[in-house]
């Protein structure tokens, strides 16, 4: 199995991962990991109806999606990862899951958030989360769509 793509976007499977993300990096596979989302039929139903035709699809939460992408049940798929938050993204790595970068695409404003860049803003929870992701060497890039330049977070926070 290989892990082709991590995004955080909190739209999850939408127009931009459905097409250009998903055909970028060739994912056979899209991963929803959201504890929350797989407790609620409707978001659910809508992811999948969401996803491209041919793309297998998981909706899991934190604990099996780790249990899962340690073991070779995806062998030969190039699994596309899709979350809503960083936190979700330090569970996975603390719980022992390999990976060298995130993409954040969509991070909305919140009460107790401070706009990073265009659409992406972040709560001192999250800061803490993406500095503890890359203190494990993991490279974290802002990147709304395959063909825009990366930028690099440290040049953000």
């Amino acid at each position: 199995m290989a892990i082709c793509c991590i995004r955080i976007d909190e739209r999850l499977i939408h127009g931009q991962v459905a097409t250009a993300w998903t055909h970028s990096v060739e994912a056979t596979r899209i991963m929803v990991i959201d504890d929350k989302v797989v407790k609620d039929a409707v978001q659910k139903m809508a992811l999948k109806s969401a996803c491209p035709m041919g793309i297998k699809l998981s909706l899991l939460n934190v604990e099996k999606a780790t249990a899962n992408l340690q073991t070779d049940k995806y062998d030969g798929q190039n699994v596309f990862i899709v979350v809503k938050s960083p936190e979700v993204l330090t569970r996975l790595l603390n719980g022992g899951v390999k990976f060298d970068e995130v993409i954040i695409g969509n991070m909305s404003a919140k009460s107790n958030s401070r706009v990073l860049h265009r659409t992406v803003s972040v709560t001192d929870e999250d800061v803490k989360n993406f500095n503890e992701l890359m203190a494990a060497s993991v490279k974290v890039n802002l990147q709304m769509v395959p063909n825009d330049k990366k930028i690099d977070i440290k040049t953000l926070l």
